[in-house]
């Protein structure tokens, strides 16, 4: 089978990683792929956001399954345009992709639905969004309702800061029309979590629990980013809490999709924070997580195709999962989630299958690996326990821990 995967970064490269190992898959396509990509793939010079060429190249080169990652082509609608020309595709329409394409739309989903999470208040005037953060006090949550590349949420620890994110959002537009409205919410204490599922309508197939580290810095500290590393499965989520969230959250929301008209096929993406009163929704994502994916992937004892093809079929894909752990660490541009250089060579890192690299934000020049992004490889590993992975991954980045141009976080799985 022909296969086109839609994207750009490391969530994509880890995922044709995975389809490489398929038996089934004749030929791979990346649209528009990046430099490690191209090693697997025959990288297609059509952007993520140009649907229309997406889809006159799926027919011309016949492509059988068009895997998308990024959530902003999920947005645009590339699966309905993909379904209405008959074409294959493994993403939510549109309609489905709301889920994350708007923060006030999921929160009124979840409360519609008891779906478990923080309570809320949505706001476009800068003016009553401030009474209401004076009235509820610190700390507080304050989120951009619209796509902003995981970069629109604020954890606001003081009232100052809280009322200085709703005037960035809502006044000096720092995010343009993503944060045209926003979501305030009550600030959740506890361990953060992400599980992912393959959906397909009401039937939905949870993949292994994983932790993202989200912060710049150590210990936590820092700027939010797209993700600073990863690690899968997670010891500390019993299988109660588990089978809770794969119940409230995960079928839920499946089943609730359906009674509003949105039937969800594709990967849904839960990210819940572990509270007294039980595990709660912080967002949904409706793709693969980044970098939660280059962690989980790997630990799939499936074909990748398979399953895809299974699921999409209403068939149960009976996942199966190595029982080892897996550990990821971002290698990142200096200056990073804010104004970084380009075009920087990257040092060469000894890896192979395991410890593997993943590319993010590179490309080829003269022949080389230069830096094209702010998160620009990951590191990562398998192994039969969290700390030799750990150890993997850390004695592969050890050339990196001199480095002026790139930096990643020590702590990533402790």
């Amino acid at each position: 089978m022909k296969v086109l995967v839609v994207g750009r970064g490391g969530r994509e490269h880890s995922i044709i990683m995975k389809l490489n190992e398929s038996e089934k898959v004749t030929k791979l396509y990346a649209a528009p792929g990046n430099a490690g990509i191209a090693s697997l793939a025959e990288c297609v010079e059509i952007d993520e956001m140009n649907i229309a060429s997406l889809v006159q190249f799926a027919k011309d080169k016949q492509v059988d399954l068009t895997v998308v990652g990024p959530e902003n082509p999920l947005n645009a609608g590339i699966a309905n345009h993909f379904q209405k020309e008959g074409l294959a595709i493994f993403a939510p329409t549109e309609e489905a992709a709301l889920l994350e394409g708007s923060k006030s739309f999921a929160k009124e989903f979840m409360q519609r639905y008891d779906v478990p999470t923080a309570d809320y208040a949505v706001f476009s005037s800068a003016e009553k969004a401030k009474v209401y953060i004076k009235e509820k006090g610190a700390p507080i949550v304050i989120k951009a309702d619209g796509l902003a590349a995981g970069k629109g949420v604020i954890v606001a620890l003081t009232e100052e800061e809280a009322l200085a994110a709703a005037d960035d959002m809502l006044v000096s537009k720092a995010f343009a029309e993503a944060g045209a409205t926003i979501v305030i919410e009550e600030f959740l204490a506890g361990k953060e979590f992400s599980l992912m599922a393959f959906v397909h309508e009401n039937q939905v197939y949870p993949m292994v629990t994983a932790r993202d580290h989200k912060r710049a810095f150590d210990n936590d500290e820092g700027p939010n980013t797209g993700g600073m590393g990863a690690y899968a499965p997670l010891e500390d989520v019993s299988q109660t809490d588990l089978d809770f969230s794969i119940e409230n959250t995960l079928l839920r929301t499946a089943n609730g999709m359906i009674a509003e008209g949105r039937p969800f096929t594709g990967i849904l993406y839960a990210g819940l924070i572990m509270t007294e009163q039980g595990p709660k929704v912080i967002e949904f994502n409706t793709r693969f997580g980044d970098p939660e994916t280059q962690v989980v992937l790997p630990l799939l004892e499936n074909d990748l195709l398979q399953v895809f093809l299974d699921v999409l079929a209403g068939k149960d894909p009976q996942l199966a999962w190595k029982d080892e752990a897996s550990l990821g660490v971002v290698v990142a541009s200096a200056g990073y989630p804010g104004l970084y250089k380009k075009e920087v060579k990257l040092p060469l890192l000894q890896s192979g299958s395991n410890p593997f690299i993943v590319h993010a934000g590179t490309r080829l020049k003269n022949e080389k690996f230069v830096s094209d992004g702010g998160r620009v490889l990951l590191v990562g590993a398998t192994a039969p326990t969290m700390t030799a992975a750990r150890e993997k991954v850390y004695e592969t980045l050890r050339p990196l821990e001199q480095s002026k141009e790139f930096f990643f976080r020590t702590d990533i799985g402790k």
